[in-house]
């Protein structure tokens, strides 16, 4: 009888100790995926502004005020891009920002490659519109490969 009561004490110790720990990681899980939660929320509302700026014609009459309407000769459709390019490269920007906030902010580290390299290519597609896609593929392929090149040295020292 005294074995029963004493295993039934351990048992609720080491319960109390695995409910404890969990918490402890649940709020480590919590409060970075608040920031993941954060860029998902940017990126949507980054996403509903750029469609509502060109519904409501907005988007036209920025660029046809921009410093490029100013310099290029009339018709000259050197800077149009499209919704999804304004979308795509606004997503990659927000990514890069989450990439800066967990390398600069400790509790919210964690790896950061895969974010960065979907941030270049997004970039990458959005800036394909404005330089074209044969000088701007090279620089992501050159982002990628310094990337993955300062990660395995870090992962060295």
């Amino acid at each position: 009888m005294a074995e029963k009561k004493y295993d039934e004490k351990n048992e609720k110790q080491l319960n109390e100790k695995d409910e404890k720990e969990l918490l402890k990681h649940d709020e480590k899980v919590e409060q970075q995926d608040t920031l993941s939660s954060i860029v998902w929320a940017a990126i949507l509302i980054w996403a509903g502004i750029a469609f509502l700026s060109v519904n409501m014609g907005w988007f036209d009459a920025i660029l046809g005020s921009s410093f490029f309407a100013r310099i290029l000769p009339e018709n000259m459709a050197v800077f149009e891009p499209g919704v999804w390019s304004i979308i795509i490269l606004g997503a990659g920007v927000i990514l890069l920002v989450e990439v800066a906030v967990r390398l600069l902010i400790p509790s919210f580290h964690r790896h950061v490659g895969g974010s960065l390299i979907i941030a270049a290519i997004f970039i990458g597609v959005g800036l394909g519109n404005l330089f074209g896609w044969d000088l701007v593929w090279p620089f992501i392929l050159i982002a990628v490969g310094a990337s993955i090149l300062l990660a395995g040295i870090a992962r060295r020292h």
